[in-house]
């Protein structure tokens, strides 16, 4: 190689180290709502992008929160609030409504009949692939501290952990793609 061209080579090279990396193959997405339609479509796009090999990391907050409840479990020493928003919000995903026409709950029953005909996987299948790709769950507590909930009523799931905003902020800031589901 010439001078000329190893000068160059060796200048590129030192702008490249001092570029920041470009963003990872990851989907950072904020679980808003608690709406078992936004719910299937929220566990759809991170079970295609764990599929795909896109790392999926989904914030649940505020609404969202109640969908990772376990209608089986109970945590104990809540106080009247607590109490009161465990008694209002849904436990747990298979509990939830529908966003549009729930129709005093015959529109979940409706939809989830529907998914079985047409053969697409339940909310519930659609949360055991979403553990086997390793999608990750994280959890606002403050959100979670805000609805009454405890750690004890939260779902087993192997990639769940809790975490604050900044958490999010910092998953989102390397990641290729963004969502929001509200």
């Amino acid at each position: 190689m010439s001078a000329s061209i190893e000068s160059q080579v060796a200048e590129l090279r030192e702008q490249m180290a001092g570029l920041r990396p470009g963003p990872e193959s990851k989907l950072a997405m904020i679980v808003f709502s608690g709406s078992l339609d936004k719910m299937i479509a929220a566990m759809i796009l991170a079970t295609g992008a764990g599929a795909m090999g896109i790392k999926p990391i989904l914030f649940f907050t505020f609404w969202g929160t109640a969908a990772l409840r376990d209608a089986s479990k109970r945590a104990r020493g809540k106080d009247l609030m607590s109490k009161m928003f465990g008694w209002m919000l849904p436990k747990g995903r298979n509990r939830l409504p529908l966003s549009q026409m729930n129709m005093l709950g015959m529109g979940p029953a409706m939809i989830k009949g529907l998914m079985k005909r047409k053969n697409a996987a339940s909310l519930d299948q659609l949360f055991e692939i979403a553990a086997q790709l390793g999608v990750e769950i994280k959890i606002c507590e403050m959100s979670m501290d805000l609805m009454g909930f405890q750690r004890e009523e939260i779902i087993d799931y192997p990639h769940l952990d809790y975490c604050g905003v900044a958490t999010y902020l910092a998953e989102a800031q390397t990641a290729s793609i963004q969502l929001f589901i509200s």
